[in-house]
């Protein structure tokens, strides 16, 4: 059975950084709650449904989320983690509490933001707020053990019997070979077979000389790149439109992309589809933001079946889809129910998953 792993954003709720930064009490919903549309037609603010204006500190608001995931079919979360170097980390609290409690009791694996905080949530450009660094040896062993308790898990996610450990930036490491192999060694000594590291990555790239076991796309950068290669007369007048309307957020049709991308290149066993359900960030990055339209569930569910197909025949522990995202509100991608289409991309997921089960 194809698992459904989705990624998931653990922003909701207040810390000192983002107080210091943002104005107290910030959190995604601040930017998510205030947007407006910017042009006509503009569907703008997304709220959510059913889940409201959950806090992650609180443990009913993530046993709700990990419920209503389980209900409609997916199989895991994929939590962002944020380690900066020398042990500095931010929004670490959600995902301590679920390993710490048990609960909830749904499968997990985490993914390293290994990117600087900049301010361009705000319009401050390419300031940086905090700093990715790679201090080197010391720090990765210091990492290495701080996430030996959720490698071991019984929840953690595994390929060939090994924890998934996914990386947002591989092509950031200073020392990629490095760092996977250094790991791969801490997992032997503690009884793993090794990590299945997996990079996230724009463009096709040598992941297996760096050490890694697994490669997916970056989205939504990756859906415009295929069809910027499949019309290329297209990308040139959207060029010419930016540059005339240059105040305005690029607009592109869902549909249009989905049913351009190329998913015979997921056939490789080790290279895995990652797609979106939607795209709106303009409540973060206002008229510099990217909408994509026609964002429907059913459009959806149509690119999910594609999906499923690219991977229906690898080995079992493979037959992975990532999602992009559970949560992301003020990227406007998210499959959490809104009140635009209510529980409609869940619904999706189930109803896509059903036949298959039936075939």
């Amino acid at each position: 059975m194809v698992k459904i792993l989705s990624f998931y954003l653990p922003q909701y709720h207040p810390i000192p950084e983002n107080n210091e930064w943002w104005g107290e009490g910030f959190t995604e919903w601040t930017n998510t709650a205030k947007a407006r549309p910017l042009f006509p037609g503009h569907y703008q603010p997304h709220l959510p449904a059913d889940l409201g204006y959950y806090d992650l500190r609180l443990p009913d608001d993530r046993e709700a989320q990990a419920s209503l995931a389980k209900e409609y079919g997916l199989g895991g979360f994929v939590y962002w983690h944020y380690w900066f170097g020398n042990g500095k980390q931010l929004l670490e609290r959600p995902f301590a509490e679920v390993l710490e409690s048990g609960k909830p009791d749904f499968p997990f694996c985490l993914a390293w933001a290994n990117q600087s905080w900049t301010g361009v949530w705000h319009g401050l450009g390419d300031k940086v707020l905090i700093e990715q660094t790679y201090p080197g040896k010391d720090d990765y062993i210091a990492h290495f053990e701080h996430l030996l308790k959720a490698f071991h898990d019984q929840r953690y996610l595994r390929i060939e019997n090994k924890p998934v450990f996914i990386v947002f930036s591989p092509q950031l490491l200073p020392d990629a070979g490095f760092f996977t192999t250094l790991w791969n060694e801490l997992a032997v000594e503690h009884g793993f077979e090794g990590i299945y590291f997996i990079g996230i990555h724009f463009e096709p790239w040598n992941f297996r000389g760096d050490g890694f076991n697994g490669t997916t796309f970056h989205q939504p950068s990756h859906y415009l790149a295929d069809y910027r290669r499949a019309h290329p007369w297209k990308s040139r007048l959207n060029a010419l439109t930016d540059i005339i309307f240059n105040h305005a957020p690029k607009r592109f049709d869902f549909e249009k992309l989905a049913n351009t991308y190329q998913f015979d290149r997921f056939l490789e066993t080790d290279v895995m589809p990652a797609i979106i359900p939607n795209w709106d960030n303009t409540p973060r990055s206002s008229r510099r933001g990217w909408v994509f339209e026609n964002t429907t569930p059913g459009v959806f569910k149509n690119h999910l079946r594609s999906a499923i197909e690219s991977v229906k025949n690898k080995p079992p522990d493979k037959q992975v889809v990532f999602v992009k995202s559970w949560n992301e509100w003020a990227e406007g991608n998210y499959l959490e129910p809104d009140r635009r289409w209510g529980m409609g991309f869940l619904e999706a997921i189930r109803e896509v998953l059903s036949e298959y089960k039936e075939k």
